[in-house]
């Protein structure tokens, strides 16, 4: 009997795990490209390797907490431009939103806001390349959002494969 327990329980995290996956290539397909300014910072990890730990320029705006909802996270309100550049509109407050604006998450910090993900790991080498990241290219449907990549200040994607001398 235990050994079908574990089995069934094997299945079940299976099946979670590749719902997860189902639901981010889905959110890669369908979802709509928007660009974050960053605020970069490269640091170097020993146990991660390259990677760039990453500032949002929206999280610098001067969002003042007495602006902000209680609550200890929640969602964004940005506008897109032409460009699809995001720039901060305020805070989610569950209204309609207006023709060209999408949902981002946030958490509260001490600072003020906090966005995710606040790292980008690279193959190691490729921290010149990278060097030149401006906006981070997020896919976002409804409330989700992902990374998918970095972009330079023209939006151009980089491309990892032609890399630069470190």
């Amino acid at each position: 009997m235990k050994k079908y327990l574990n089995f069934g329980m094997a299945l079940v995290i299976i099946a979670v795990f590749i719902y997860g996956i189902m639901q981010k290539e889905t959110l890669i397909a369908e979802g709509d490209v928007v660009y974050l300014a960053l605020a970069p910072v490269d640091p170097r990890s020993i146990m991660q390797g390259d990677y760039m730990r990453l500032r949002y320029a929206i999280e610098r705006q001067g969002i003042g907490f007495d602006d902000m909802p209680k609550a200890r996270a929640g969602f964004l309100r940005l506008k897109l431009d032409d460009e699809r550049k995001a720039e901060f509109v305020g805070f989610d407050e569950g209204q309609a939103l207006g023709a060209g604006e999408v949902l981002f998450k946030y958490s509260k910090v001490r600072s003020g806001i906090n966005l995710q993900p606040d790292s980008f790991l690279f193959q190691e080498g490729l921290r010149t390349t990278y060097a030149v990241a401006k906006y981070g290219i997020f896919k976002v449907s409804g409330d989700e959002h992902l990374l998918v990549g970095l972009a330079d200040g023209d939006l151009v994607k980089i491309d990892p494969s032609a890399p630069s001398s470190d």
